[in-house]
């Protein structure tokens, strides 16, 4: 059993003993054994129900867990959560939350707790509140952490660790994932980063900036997200500094949030391939889900009554040849199937930024090569099949033809498609899939049909 089978079973178990303790009036025992979890355990726990069950666990959640709770969980179960809490507990618990965890969920919170929270920051608090509002939550500057240690370059690593031991005593703990302590100037300016294991390695009197590391550039602040995550997995960063457009440290980024905007991306990728947002939960009422499919599977219908039009154009052919029938499919398919995976290698290019102007047209005629080469080698194949099976060898060709003409029409879709969405700035993962299979679908008909047409009719 793998480790992600045991967390399953081990989630499972623990909702069917709360479940158990809550039918026996037990809700004292659910609370103890609902608390010991980790929030993002609760959080897992929670999305694993249907709403009503969901709204009674979630009166048991200790409220000081709460809001690291809601940063946990996600979408529509989060808006539930924050619904079914009373406004001065919800308060009470988002206070508690890092600045940048709080402008995650800050435009969900009703307008009461807004203020509330607001309210009781001090000055500096909502100064640096304010400032991570400043910028979208999909960029370097909304994932930011505002509280980054700094210190000058000319003092000394004694002077720093004396620093960050009255920050711990006044704050209680050192920021997560502190690895390095930046260096500014005295405008604010970034100039580079202090690392601990040289912070506590290093002899004490040495100044700052013999030992600071000058080569971890920053990152600016209106940094899309996903270059973000990208940067930290090259260069195996634990956290990074972040300017901004004048080159002053206004905050960092840590791994943790990083983790966070690589998970979201893949469920918004396995999401978007279906046509559904991420956020939905996965036991929303069934006339709330079927809404929102219903969209998707009408833009599909479509696509298939296109495809249905192509195939009546040449009814009176297929009535006379009924092998054109049964073949039709195959040669529909296999390019979809070619264009799926041009697909695919292009999105992956454009996501992670390899695929630019200058090379675009190298990668097109690359997958036009790609089409080619798999086309004339199932056409071959196809061909004698197609003569072993029907034994009429005019159709054998007319099927091999049509098989080439649909590969490179599918890989010349799929490779054009994504870049056309991209430059409009549409998610080609969200709409490049239904566009791929309405074309190759339709286009892969009329050749087929129409040569058969044309030279067996």
């Amino acid at each position: 059993m793998t480790d992600r089978e045991e967390d399953e079973d081990e989630r499972a178990g623990v909702l069917d003993r709360l479940r158990e303790a809550i039918a026996a009036g037990a809700a004292a025992r659910a609370a103890a054994e609902l608390n010991e979890l980790h929030p993002s355990e609760i959080a897992d726990v929670l999305e694993s129900c249907p709403p009503e069950e969901r709204a009674a666990l979630w009166k048991l959640v200790d409220p000081r867990t709460k809001g690291d709770v809601l940063i946990e969980a996600h979408g529509e179960v989060r808006r539930q959560l924050i619904d079914e809490s009373a406004a001065d507990e919800l308060a009470a618990a988002v206070q508690r939350l890092d600045l940048d965890a709080l402008s995650d969920i800050y435009d969900e919170l009703p307008d009461g707790v807004v203020e509330a929270v607001l309210s009781a920051m001090d000055a500096q608090r909502r100064e640096r509140f304010h400032v991570v509002r400043t910028y979208p939550p999909d960029t370097a500057g909304g994932l930011m952490d505002v509280d980054a240690l700094a210190v000058r370059p000319d003092v000394t690593l004694r002077m720093v660790l004396s620093y960050l031991s009255r920050y711990r005593a006044e704050n209680e703990r050192l920021p997560a994932h502190t690895d390095a302590v930046m260096v500014t100037g005295l405008g604010g300016n970034y100039l580079g980063r202090l690392a601990v294991i040289d912070l506590v390695s290093l002899d004490r009197e040495t100044r700052v900036h013999a030992v600071m590391n000058r080569e971890t550039e920053p990152i600016a602040a209106d940094t899309p997200a996903r270059r973000v995550a990208r940067r930290f997995e090259d260069e195996d960063l634990v956290s990074a500094p972040v300017v901004d457009d004048r080159g002053r440290l206004i905050g960092r980024i840590t791994v943790d949030d990083v983790v966070d905007v690589i998970r979201e991306q893949a469920e918004n990728s396995v999401m978007a391939g279906a046509g559904l947002d991420a956020a939905e939960d996965t036991f929303a009422p069934p006339l709330a889900s079927a809404w929102r499919r219903a969209i998707w599977l009408g833009i599909n219908l479509v696509s298939a009554f296109v495809a249905a039009w192509v195939i009546g154009l040449f009814e009176s052919s297929i009535n006379q040849i009924v092998a054109l029938a049964v073949l039709m499919p195959v040669v529909a398919s296999m390019g979809g199937v070619a264009g799926t995976q041009s697909l695919a290698v292009v999105i992956r290019g454009i996501a992670l930024e390899q695929v630019k102007e200058g090379n675009r047209l190298r990668l097109f005629n690359k997958e036009l090569a790609v089409g080619l080469l798999n086309g004339g080698l199932w056409a071959l194949a196809v061909v004698l099949i197609v003569t072993f099976w029907f034994q009429r060898p005019v159709l054998s060709l007319v099927f091999g033809a049509a098989l080439v003409l649909n590969l490179v029409w599918g890989v010349a879709a799929g490779t054009l498609i994504p870049m056309a969405l991209a430059r409009l700035r549409i998610d080609p993962a969200l709409a490049g899939g239904v566009m791929l299979v309405a074309l190759t679908d339709a286009f892969g008909f009329f050749v087929f049909l129409g040569l058969a047409t044309l030279l067996l009719l």
